[in-house]
């Protein structure tokens, strides 16, 4: 029998990673320097380009 990801993983683990990613975003756009205010924009920007996609997906 193959190895299978528990249910709850395949289930949460995208909004979970989207999640870390932003809160990762957000204090590194407080604590780090010129790196972190890159990484910043990619971080919070992550969730609302994932909204946009799925809007126009859909339309």
């Amino acid at each position: 029998m193959p190895s299978q990801r528990p249910q709850w993983l395949r289930v949460f683990g995208a909004p979970i990673m989207v999640g870390v990613l932003s809160l990762a975003g957000l204090l590194s756009a407080l604590l780090a320097g010129d790196l972190g205010r890159y990484f910043s924009w990619f971080g919070v920007g992550l969730p609302i380009a994932i909204a946009a996609w799925a809007y126009w997906r859909k339309a």
